[in-house]
């Protein structure tokens, strides 16, 4: 029977409480338990799908097609389960099937009400799609306790505590230790105020974790155990660490996971299996090269809009024992002058160009893929990024004026469009017989078959794969011959063989666009294989340079 584990916040936002989530997934994993990870977000929005990236960074793509919040690419990196549709669930999904059903009648008049339908409905959530074997469920609360529109998630964990017994859930909350410069001291109180607010409400946490950037001192701990109601043992200090990857480790010596296993009355589990994780840390330090990726993209002004990209990146770079810098540039700059593009990336040893929606820096990204294409600089172009290289190729190495995506406009060559504006009206049937619905947006992971005598299937070491998409505008088919004609092959296509997934150039070092998002596949243990090879491509330009 399932354990439930709830994480909330205190004080002030990004403490990491994710990242301390997926750590604790880890570590229960090391030990031999089987666990799962499930995101609750106070928000408004049904889900990220439509938010901007700069006000919530990356939108994560699950296997089974749902958007969700980024920290669910935390969970499946340092967990290596999938996450699913059933993972992540918003204050705007919840009210949005209360107000369906209202509206059927499913209440038979009754006035619906925050408690008992909107707290019963977190409830549900919590509690469904559990595998009989799961031995812990980990819940991250978002928001910071305090705010109003988290309350109705505080109250249905309040609820949920007390129908499943304290011996089958824990809290654990999270908050700020500030250091005040001046006084040269370490505050208690704000942890000691959060606290308090989370017992008002109903929840007495077990455990709590304490972000400090300073080392947290035995009498601080028993400070704060005294007047949080909480064991000395269980004040878990957690300092910034010198990269994510080594969070797990540290907290295991901070005793986090022994503290949750003893609040739930277990004294005689092994002790964590920490080979894995010792083996990407020393890969991680202990590197035997450096490489310099320029990402050529639209939303370069906050980081946490590629996350996925980022942390593949450095999966590729543990695959191959380098540290990976990244050069973040914006594709805006590539349209002004070929000078401007020559200056910025004749220093990068591979050239990457992200997914993205819009017409705002495209002709940035394809002038890049031109200068990688022209320079035989390794290149790799993911979702746009590939489609941009396609623009290009047909533009340069065809000879179709013209060319463009109808995401911009009407251009007279639509090499890129949604698959309505130039499939058949007998494929678009064939096709929404089968569950995909043409023009709407692919979501999740759909089927590949991989050319025999291709750079990929040497890579994937596979004929067929399956990679996550999200995207609604596709390469249109009817402009493969051309392409192809002029050095750009389609290596990669779907089982139907109408929608391109994957394109390369055989005549250059290392020049690959996919259709899809394999950057979400990628865990620090196990590098994913387009991430490893395309950095290992930098390593031998690297020695070009």
């Amino acid at each position: 029977m399932a354990r439930f584990i709830f994480i909330t916040g205190g004080v002030v936002s990004s403490l990491g409480k994710g990242l301390m989530a997926a750590s604790l997934a880890a570590l229960l994993q090391a030990r031999g338990y089987k666990v799962r990870l499930r995101k609750l977000d106070p928000y408004l929005n049904i889900d990220p799908g439509t938010m901007s990236p700069y006000q919530h960074g990356e939108v994560y793509v699950t296997d089974d097609g749902a958007e969700t919040d980024l920290d669910l690419g935390h969970y499946e990196r340092f967990s290596g389960v999938p996450a699913r549709q059933s993972d992540n669930v918003t204050s705007g999904r919840i009210y949005q099937g209360i107000i369906s059903r209202e509206r059927r009648g499913d209440y038979l008049g009754a006035t619906v009400q925050v408690i008992p339908h909107v707290t019963n409905a977190i409830q549900e959530f919590i509690g469904a799609d559990i595998e009989p074997d799961l031995d812990f469920m980990i819940c991250e609360i978002g928001g910071t306790v305090g705010d109003i529109e988290s309350l109705p998630f505080i109250e249905a964990i309040r609820q949920f505590r007390n129908q499943e017994g304290r011996g089958q859930t824990l809290s654990i909350h999270t908050t700020l230790v500030p250091y005040i410069a001046a006084a040269g001291e370490l505050k208690t109180k704000p942890t000691q105020h959060s606290v308090r607010e989370l017992t008002s409400l109903g929840i007495q946490p077990e455990i709590l974790v304490c972000r400090t950037e300073h080392p947290l001192p035995d009498g601080e701990r028993a400070k704060i155990a005294l007047f949080c109601n909480v064991r000395k043992e269980a004040v878990i200090p957690a300092l910034d660490a010198k990269s994510i990857y080594a969070v797990p480790a540290q907290y295991h010596e901070a005793g986090l996971d022994s503290e949750v296993l003893h609040a739930f009355g277990i004294d005689d589990a092994p002790p964590p299996d920490m080979a894995r994780w010792d083996d990407v840390l020393d890969r991680l330090f202990h590197f035997e090269g450096e490489v310099t990726i320029g990402v050529v993209g639209k939303y370069v002004g906050l980081p946490d809009a590629y996350k996925s990209l980022t942390e593949a990146l450095i999966h590729g770079g543990l695959a191959n024992r380098v540290k990976v810098h990244i050069n973040w540039l914006d594709a805006e700059l590539f349209e002004q002058s070929a000078g401007e593009i020559a200056a910025k990336l004749e220093p990068m040893h591979a050239i990457l160009v992200p997914g993205g929606f819009g017409e705002r820096g495209s002709e940035g990204k394809i002038a890049s893929v031109q200068f990688a294409r022209e320079r035989k600089v390794p290149f790799f172009g993911i979702c746009l990024g590939m489609q941009m290289a396609c623009i290009e190729a047909a533009r340069n190495t065809a000879g179709i004026a013209g060319a463009g995506s109808s995401e911009f406009g009407e251009p007279a060559e639509p090499v890129v469009g949604l698959i309505t504006e130039w499939m058949s009206a007998e494929g678009l049937q064939k096709r929404a017989a089968g569950g995909d619905l043409g023009g709407t947006m692919r979501l999740g992971a759909y089927e590949a078959k991989l050319a025999g005598n291709s750079v990929v299937r040497s890579i994937y070491g596979a004929d067929t794969i399956h990679e996550r998409h999200r995207h609604r505008y596709e390469v249109n088919a009817h402009y493969k011959d051309a392409l192809e004609q002029g050095g750009l092959v389609f290596s990669g296509m779907s089982p139907d063989g109408e929608l391109p997934e994957i394109v390369e150039r055989p005549d250059h070092p290392w020049f690959i666009g996919v259709q899809f998002h394999p950057e979400l596949k990628s865990k620090p243990f196990d590098p994913h294989p387009l991430f490893a090879s395309f950095i290992e491509a930098a390593v031998k330009q690297s020695r070009l340079v």
